[in-house]
């Protein structure tokens, strides 16, 4: 299958390839498209297994702890490339910044899966928190020096997938590791910092809502909230009950969260949509300001993403199989690299390491 049907044909081959934490593969994906064929996979996820082994077209990747699959990993020395993104719940300003979350020392298993194997290089993804908060500067120091001590140079990007051609503003971190040295051409060229992709182009690449590939919605009801929360901008804050904030059509999504499925999932104006015009919750969010009551029902204009949204916003392949629960399904997209920007570091990195 065409991996990413709008970057065209793969770049040839570039080395074989491992992926620890693969989830449903978006960051493989990329990869795969920049030249790179991966051999072997690893998630805990049985669902996310299943979807990525649909997605690139072999039974590769084994479900369960990657402890468990150590001694089926290919031998030292015989892959050129180990990419992951271990959990990063611990690190996650969503979540609690927690040292002692026992999920942060996947990072640490990460790398020694790397001196294990003995790549000609290594990327590790992660939120954009491990690289920017001073909390996690002496565990990321730990990181850098443990691949160096392996024989690693090591590169700390931190990239905006707006700037890269995917219509979300989700910013994510990549160490980069390579046994040789490492030049500034590793930073891939922005090709959409000018002009953003926005969830509006997303959606128009898509069938209309509710029709054959694009029905898969979330059932969560949207309910407007009786004490609202008001920001400075209508699409922050918390107009509606639980966490889904409304997304503005003509601007990057805001990051989409692993936790979509329910009441988190963002809401879609799509009356607007269709018939353009104002956002309804730009108007409501005016009114409150202006010392209105709260409405007691949110307008039927307003729904929730859908599943195929969700992976449009991601970059993923229109028509990709997703297996596992709705809320599952979510998650596996909400977790993963946009395959859009992981082509762009891939390709970055393998014209640093002469590769093409």
């Amino acid at each position: 299958m065409d991996v990413i049907t709008d970057l065209g044909s793969a770049d040839g081959e570039a080395g074989a390839m491992v992926s620890l934490y693969c989830g449903a593969g978006g960051m493989d994906l990329g990869f795969k498209q920049a030249g790179f064929q991966p051999i072997w996979a690893n998630d805990i996820d049985p669902a996310a297994v299943e979807t990525y082994n649909k997605a690139v077209g072999e039974p590769i990747a084994r479900a369960g702890d990657l402890a468990d699959w150590c001694d089926d990993l290919p031998p030292p020395g015989t892959v050129d490339l180990v990419i992951g993104g271990p959990p990063c719940q611990g690190f996650s300003v969503a979540g609690k910044m927690d040292p002692d979350d026992p999920r942060s020392g996947h990072v640490f298993n990460f790398m020694a899966a790397v001196q294990r194997l003995r790549p000609r290089a290594f990327v590790m993804e992660n939120v954009r928190a491990l690289a920017a908060s001073r909390r996690w500067k002496a565990l990321l120091g730990e990181l850098t020096g443990r691949a160096c001590d392996a024989g690693y140079a090591t590169r700390l990007l931190l990239l905006n997938s707006s700037r890269y051609g995917v219509p979300q503003a989700r910013e994510r971190m990549f160490l980069i590791g390579a046994r040789a040295a490492l030049g500034a051409d590793l930073l891939p060229p922005t090709v959409t910092a000018d002009r953003p992709p926005t969830v509006r182009d997303a959606f128009d690449r898509l069938p209309s809502f509710g029709a054959p590939g694009n029905n898969t919605a979330s059932t969560a009801r949207i309910t407007a909230a009786r004490k609202p929360v008001l920001r400075k901008s209508p699409y922050a804050g918390m107009l509606f009950n639980g966490q889904g904030r409304p997304m503005d059509l003509d601007r990057p999504a805001p990051t989409l969260p692993a936790s979509m499925g329910g009441n988190r999932t963002p809401i879609v104006d799509q009356h607007q949509y269709d018939r353009g015009g104002d956002s309804w919750v730009v108007g409501y969010h005016s009114h409150l300001r202006s010392g209105g009551a709260p409405c007691d029902e949110a307008p039927h204009r307003l729904r929730r993403l859908t599943v195929e949204e969700a992976a449009e916003i991601q970059t993923f392949p229109q028509g990709m199989y997703w297996a596992g629960t709705r809320s599952g399904q979510f998650r596996q997209i909400g977790n993963a690299v946009p395959p859009v920007l992981a082509y762009r570091v891939a390709s970055a990195l393998r014209r640093a390491l002469g590769a093409g």
